[in-house]
């Protein structure tokens, strides 16, 4: 996926809010938009650098978004609404090999009240997919979550109830940065969801997890990476 034009360096003073970080830019001091509500210790150090994307607009209260931060020298997506978008890119330019000869035919569908990612199709039925955002790494490994997180326990009760209605299901993590060599639920964080994805395991939903190529001009889902339960 392609990243706005005319990205503008910065680096990160303080995390405002859940949503709102200052920046330090030419010229001064701003805030920005932080799509993403996860604790992000791992990204919202002061002092690291950080792009971002202008944006306008009367009801805007933010001038930019934040978009990338750079940590030890990687490139980080700050951005959990990227996933999504990556995985149905994936999936429609047929990249994905977990779900080759599947297509996209819907986006957000609801199942049993709980609003999921994706709705795809392919020969051997319909799947629905939960897409979630990861950013933190500890030693190459890829943690989630970063706070506890019942959304999250939900999304997966509701892949399990459609696997026992016969549906394809599947949670897929993307780790939105490079230096990732395997993904593992983060037990110290929410030993619950770590349970819960180990119970939607030996329920049939598939686990999978990706790592991302993240640069300023594009963040890209890249290879698989090896899951522990």
């Amino acid at each position: 996926m392609r990243l706005s034009q005319g990205l503008v360096s910065g680096r990160l003073v303080a995390r405002l809010n859940r949503f709102a970080v200052e920046v330090e830019v030419e010229g001064g001091r701003a805030q920005a938009h932080l799509a993403n509500s996860g604790r992000l210790h791992e990204l919202m150090v002061p002092g690291v650098p950080v792009l971002l994307a202008p944006r306008g607009g009367k009801t805007r209260k933010t001038p930019f978004d934040l978009v990338l931060v750079q940590v030890d020298g990687v490139w980080v997506s700050a951005d959990a609404r990227l996933p999504n978008r990556l995985l149905r890119e994936g999936v429609e330019e047929g990249r994905l090999e977990a779900f080759a000869g599947q297509r996209v035919i819907a986006s957000e569908p609801s199942f049993r009240g709980v609003r999921l990612d994706l709705l795809l199709k392919g020969p051997q039925g319909e799947t629905l997919v939960e897409a979630k955002s990861v950013t933190l790494v500890v030693d190459g490994v890829g943690l989630f979550p970063d706070a506890p997180t019942e959304r999250g326990r939900r999304h997966l009760a509701a892949l399990v109830a459609a696997r026992r209605l016969g549906l394809g299901a599947a949670v897929v993590f993307v780790i939105q940065r490079p230096d990732v060599i395997l993904f593992a639920p983060h037990a110290g964080a929410d030993p619950r969801f770590a349970e819960a994805l180990r119970w939607a395991a030996g329920e049939g939903v598939a686990v999978l997890a990706y790592r991302c190529l993240v640069d300023p001009k594009e963040v890209r889902l890249d290879s698989p990476v090896p899951v522990v339960l």
